[in-house]
């Protein structure tokens, strides 16, 4: 199959199949669906275990969606809302939101499985819905925009800057993990190439993946980048082997359900964002991956460069004062809604940066000591 074809099958393009005809009030809707065998419906039929659904609603719009079995996080990309959960007395939630994803961090609302929600806005706006596939069903809560992490990965054309709202060890789900990425025009993320396909316990994590594209605009040019994903020796045993070298813009996707991905690329003045959902069949929900041995070796630079001194871009708000909507499945042994992650010692790419006297972005919570293990080997995203 030509790397044309495979970019049809895995770059889904703003707005295609995605019209109100088929899919509503959606802009995209990737969601494997199911069909009376229980076999993933043929348009994502890579996809098994995440979802994403790009809604956009005008001013007093509203939409109500079943979750099924899928845990779901309702996550401003631009503008407010009111979320609401059927039957459940501590909501609705009220999203502040932002003004766009360039211009700050936002607060987000976690939707169980086996629910209806109903989301609206009075001033309207657009709001990602990313899903995982769950067979838990924690309660709903609302995630402050205060208790995200913001975090610098990488060193000169290597910097971005990660918003680790619904990351492994940070906010509790069943499944799914989540962040948000941006990285400053003509740097690349996502590199080195890594994967994460196979379950090796302790090394890599079995998660598909999709990336979700917004660029920023600059003198009156939409912009671009570009994202690639080449077959890993897991991808090719399976005989899916994705290959894509896609060029991406605003409201673009790209689905991962397996192989190298990396890097992702942004266009010389413009910076570009993009959200990873990732969901996958393990019962530990963990990021573990596993760096591509031609590239890896970039790591061992990043301790000799700067951070680009464009990040980061904006940092999380003042402590939220409103009260905790969590504690009920803080009860259990459970992972802390909000924890920092535990210093890797092997490996700091950014430790000749950290050693100045630079402030952090932002005072994170202490851990808990029956926090999940973060992934030892973060830094690729």
């Amino acid at each position: 199959m030509t790397t044309e074809l495979r970019n049809t099958e895995f770059h889904i393009r703003a707005r295609d199949g995605a019209g109100a005809e088929e899919h509503g009030p959606y802009e995209l809707d990737i969601d494997p669906g199911r069909t009376a065998d229980g076999d993933a419906a043929p348009r994502y039929a890579s996809l098994r275990h995440a979802s994403l659904r790009i809604l956009r609603l005008p001013p007093g719009g509203s939409h109500t969606f079943a979750t099924g079995d899928s845990e779901w996080i309702v996550l401003p990309l631009n503008g407010g809302c009111t979320v609401a959960v059927g039957g459940d007395s501590d909501t609705p939630f009220e999203l502040s939101g932002r003004k766009d994803v360039f211009s700050g961090v936002t607060d987000f609302a976690y939707v169980p499985r086996d629910a209806e929600v109903r989301i609206s806005s009075a001033a309207g706006g657009r709001f990602a819905l990313t899903g995982a596939r769950c067979s838990r069903r924690l309660p709903a809560r609302h995630g402050p925009a205060s208790g995200v992490p913001v975090e610098l990965r990488g060193t000169g054309n290597c910097s971005r800057q990660v918003n680790n709202f619904g990351a492994a060890g940070v906010f509790a789900c069943d499944k799914l993990i989540a962040v948000e990425v941006l990285t400053p025009g003509g740097n690349w993320s996502s590199y080195p190439p890594h994967k994460h396909d196979e379950c090796r316990p302790g090394e890599e994590s079995e998660l598909e993946e999709i990336y979700y594209f917004e660029i920023a605009p600059a003198h009156g040019s939409a912009g671009l980048g570009y994202q690639r994903v080449t077959p890993s020796g897991a991808s090719s045993r399976t005989g899916r082997g994705t290959d894509v070298l896609a060029e991406v813009r605003s409201g673009d996707a790209v689905l991962i359900p397996d192989g190298w991905h990396g890097p992702s690329i942004a266009a010389p003045g413009h910076t570009m964002y993009y959200l990873n959902v990732m969901a996958g069949p393990g019962e530990e929900r963990a990021w573990l991956i596993c760096d591509h041995p031609d590239h890896g070796w970039i790591r061992d630079t990043w301790p000799d460069q700067p951070v680009d001194p464009r990040l980061p871009l904006y940092e999380a708000p003042d402590a939220d004062l409103r009260p905790s909507l969590n504690e009920t499945v803080e009860a259990g042994p459970r992972p802390s809604l909000y924890e920092a992650p535990d210093a890797d010692p092997r490996r700091s790419p950014n430790e000749a940066v950290e050693a100045s006297p630079r402030p952090p972005l932002h005072d994170a919570p202490d851990a808990r000591p029956e926090a999940h293990p973060e992934d030892p080997e973060g830094d690729a995203r």
